[in-house]
């Protein structure tokens, strides 16, 4: 896309943008950043707006990491540099010193950007504009310290200058102290013994003894009771002080002038620097702003396709919140196949406010600043958006409302083209019913053939009907609660939505005699074809509650099934070893049987060998029958002899303390590197590792007597932990 054009600002007026600068505005550390909001318009080339919204989103994404950018605050140094340009000008010294401190703060932000650059590619780019002039720094620090003084060795002269008003300071105490020390001994003097005047340090001469010192009178007290006068010698050598005090202003306005002469040929890198600053400024701005609306940068695309999903308009969204009230977002789709939406539906259901955050969303993102959406959402840019939204009658014009709205027409139908997108809020209202329909289906046809794109609200059933005709539109609505008659607040694509006239007028206590009146003087046709859309919009929210409901029943019923099925694999399997573990013993016992028939019959005959070959037969027989189960994998163990089973419990219980253990010491750890609270009597504790609650009754040498109730004891403070504090 080429050069985009300029934003009317009836458009910025109409989407109240203004009021997005001023929230802008406020997040503004400096003048500059806060003068940039306040005239903050669209780009008009779209590589500059595709940067700006990449250094917003880099800096709204610091907020989520531990890399935090440094502060953009500095002082405006352009007034300064004007002044500068003239030859042999005289700059105060806080001038250079914010020179200075700018150029610091490019320093500090290249070398941050620099070393973050994978993170912060686009702030890196900008910061990187500037070249940056060690000079700048240097020389002004070799004059001014970082408390905004001239240095003494900024000259040799300044320096042997204050070395001399160093010493005749101190001469001038140690006249004043001798001159005081005398007055004292001959109490000449007041209380307070002394004061300052005009920076001067004077003695105070009761008035009854003013004639018995000598020196400068330079004032008396209110009640005139004191005299206020500088010593003779202290007078001479105050001259003297005076003198050097003229000289040191003369070096210094001298210095300055040299430094600014050395500054002179960089004063296009200090501008540089200040708009670079300023942007740095404007975009922390915007990503706070983002923050507060929980603003994102969505995808751009060139195909001319506007997809908002959960859109928020945020003047509403910020007001809201302020409130603690809810904000409803909109999800709304615009592209080459469905390039107009017509929407329609009762009075406060919220179509201008959908219209609106359409608009004022494309504004601010073309401006540079993150939109509050859906991430998945994807945008495009327009060439011009043009709106109609609101009354504006022109007093001063002496226009109605139709005929702005006409002239309005006429502008849109001189710029309308393929880039534009429109938003006309109540198209066609403000004359004849019929013949202003009518005038406002041309209106629609033209844009449609022009390929416009555009989002319009209206009441006119024609309107609803050539939004169904043309191929690249669609016809959308605000549901409406048909049973309270209450707005939704969503927006539904695909079909017109009623008026609700009638219905909204009889839940307002209209009188029902009166609405059945006027049906009869409405055209029998137009009502039914009023009453078909609200019965069908009526019947689409019944099923809309009902297939809700269904698929939240069809959600309920998988959960619980698959609930019954895993519950049925775990019997299934406990099923299953509980068989052969059945088989198991009823082997054992048969095998026991017949062991037990051999041992009582060697009991009555006392013959070993037929008790050896019995045994032996038993033997080979079992033997036999683990060969034959070899190859197959055996799908019961017999259960481990009682020694092996005994042994695999206590490592199981011994691993469970070592790690109850662990987690025991790192919890003690964690709460030791807690500050422990300052327990007082009153408190209710209790002790580490125990359920009992009991109050503290005394504190006494880093001791507790806590009371149980039935008895007291005394506990180190280290080994009680805080339950409720004393109320």
């Amino acid at each position: 896309m080429g050069t985009l054009k300029k934003i009317l600002k009836k458009t910025l007026e109409d989407l109240e943008f203004s009021q997005i600068r001023e929230h802008l505005s406020a997040y503004c550390q400096t003048g500059p950043g806060r003068a940039v909001a306040l005239s903050l318009s669209p780009f008009r080339e779209p590589e500059e707006l595709e940067e700006s919204l990449l250094r917003t989103s880099e800096y709204s994404a610091s907020y989520d990491n531990d890399n935090r950018i440094p502060g953009s605050q500095f002082e405006p140094v352009l007034p300064h540099l004007e002044l500068l340009r003239v030859e042999n000008s005289l700059l105060p010294v806080e001038a250079f010193r914010d020179m200075g401190a700018l150029a610091e703060q490019i320093r500090t932000h290249q070398r941050f950007f620099k070393k973050f650059e994978d993170y912060y590619p686009a702030l890196h780019r900008w910061v990187s504009r500037a070249e940056f002039q060690a000079y700048l720094p240097e020389r002004i620090g070799q004059v001014i310290d970082r408390f905004g003084e001239i240095r003494d060795n900024a000259s040799e002269n300044l320096q042997q200058i204050r070395r001399r008003m160093h010493a005749v300071r101190g001469q001038i105490n140690q006249t004043f102290n001798a001159a005081m020390a005398r007055c004292v001994q001959a109490d000449y003097l007041d209380e307070i013994r002394e004061s300052v005047v005009d920076n001067r340090r004077v003695l105070a001469v009761k008035a009854m003894h003013r004639r018995k010192v000598q020196g400068q009178v330079l004032g008396t007290s209110k009640t005139g009771s004191i005299v206020y006068i500088e010593p003779e010698a202290s007078v001479r050598q105050s001259r003297e002080l005076q003198l050097l005090e003229l000289e040191e202003r003369e070096e210094i306005q001298r210095i300055l002038r040299a430094l600014g002469a050395d500054l002179r040929p960089y004063i296009p890198y200090l501008e540089s620097y200040q708009e670079i600053m300023t942007e740095m400024d404007l975009t922390a701005a915007k990503a706070a702003l983002a923050q507060s609306m929980q603003g994102v940068l969505p995808e751009r695309n060139p195909n001319q396709r506007l997809l908002l999903r959960e859109a928020y308009h945020p003047l509403l969204l910020l007001n809201n919140k302020a409130k603690g009230e809810k904000t409803w977002p909109q999800t709304i789709e615009l592209h080459p196949e469905n390039r107009i939406i017509v929407i329609s539906g009762p009075n406060a259901g919220g179509k201008s406010i959908t219209l609106k955050t359409i608009g004022l969303l494309q504004l601010m993102l073309q401006s540079g600043l993150l939109i509050p959406v859906h991430p998945r959402s994807t945008v495009c840019l327009f060439g011009q958006i043009l709106t109609d939204i609101g009354d504006n009658q022109s007093i001063e014009n002496h226009l109605s409302t139709y005929s702005y709205r006409l002239k309005n027409m006429n502008r849109f139908l001189r710029k309308c083209d393929a880039d534009t997108l429109f938003l006309i809020d109540e198209f066609g209202t403000g004359s004849d019913p019929e013949l202003g329909g009518a005038l406002a289906e041309v209106f629609l046809e033209t844009f449609y053939e022009r390929e416009a794109f555009g989002v319009i609200t209206t009441h006119y059933a024609n309107l609803k009907a050539l939004a169904g005709e043309l191929p690249h539109a669609t016809n959308a609505n605000m549901l409406f609660d048909s049973r309270t008659l209450e707005p939704t607040f969503q927006l539904e694509m695909g079909q017109p939505g009623s008026s609700f006239t009638f219905e909204v007028a009889q839940k307002n206590g209209i009188p029902y005699g009166l609405i059945n009146r006027a049906k009869k003087k409405v055209t029998r046709g137009k009502v039914r074809f009023d009453e078909s859309i609200a019965k069908l919009q009526k019947e689409r929210s019944k099923m809309a509650r009902t297939g809700n409901r269904l698929q939240e029943e069809e959600t309920r019923a998988r959960e619980e099934a698959q609930k019954m099925e895993t519950l049925n694999a775990k019997l299934r399997d406990k099923l299953s070893n509980y068989q052969e573990l059945y088989d198991y013993n009823q082997r054992m016992i048969h095998l026991g049987t017949r062991v037990d028939k051999v041992a009582a019959q060697y009991f009555k005959d006392k013959k070993k060998r037929p008790l050896v070959a019995e045994l032996l037969r038993l033997v080979e027989t079992e033997n036999s029958k683990r060969k034959a189960k070899a190859p197959k994998k055996a799908k019961a163990a017999p259960p481990a002899p009682p020694e092996q089973v005994a042994k695999e419990v206590a490592r199981e219980v011994a691993a469970i303390r070592k790690e109850k253990t662990r987690k025991k010491e790192a919890a003690a750890k964690k709460e030791a590197s807690k500050p422990r609270p300052v327990l007082k009597v009153g408190d209710r504790v209790r002790l580490a590792d125990s359920k009992s609650v009991g109050s503290i009754d005394q504190i006494e040498k880093n001791r507790a007597v806590v009371n149980y109730g039935i008895f007291t004891t005394q506990v180190s403070l280290d080994k009680l932990e805080l339950v409720e504090g004393k109320k």
